[in-house]
């Protein structure tokens, strides 16, 4: 097994960095759907997040 040093990795141009960092904001306390049966078949229990999808194929 061979070991790698940060200095190798920047030598042949690659540079270690994150995949990816998320921000998720605070969520206020919201009603949810009382047929939990019906919210499930949406996808979610708030219907807040309850959103059209509008993307392409």
């Amino acid at each position: 097994m061979t070991e790698h040093s940060c200095n190798d990795a920047m030598a042949d141009g690659r540079q270690m960095k994150s995949v990816a960092m998320a921000y998720v904001p605070w969520q206020k306390d919201s009603d949810i759907y009382e047929d939990l049966e019906k919210a499930y078949c949406i996808g979610t229990i708030f219907p807040v997040l309850n959103l059209p999808f509008c993307g392409k194929r």
